[in-house]
């Protein structure tokens, strides 16, 4: 489970068995887990955080949407 990205108390990361899901993030904090698709960026799946995280978190995701992508390529890519 690669890390790819860390901003305050979110961390971005993949899980590797999910090769046949679309390109996605996950985001963990203490509070709880949420799951972006990322082509369009839609909120996929929310486990315990508050919508107004959840909006900042789609923020980070929109703002660094090129670098995820990227790197979910790379990952997927290289199995």
């Amino acid at each position: 489970m690669p890390t790819v990205l860390r901003i305050r108390s979110f961390r971005f990361h993949f899980y590797s068995d999910e090769l046949n899901e679309p390109a996605h993030i996950h985001i963990s904090t203490p509070d709880g887990e949420c799951k972006f698709w990322l082509d369009p960026v839609r909120l996929s799946r929310n486990r315990g955080l508050a919508p107004k995280v959840v909006r900042e978190i789609e923020k980070l995701v929109f703002e660094n949407l090129e670098y995820l992508k990227e790197k979910y390529h790379e990952f997927h890519t290289n199995r």
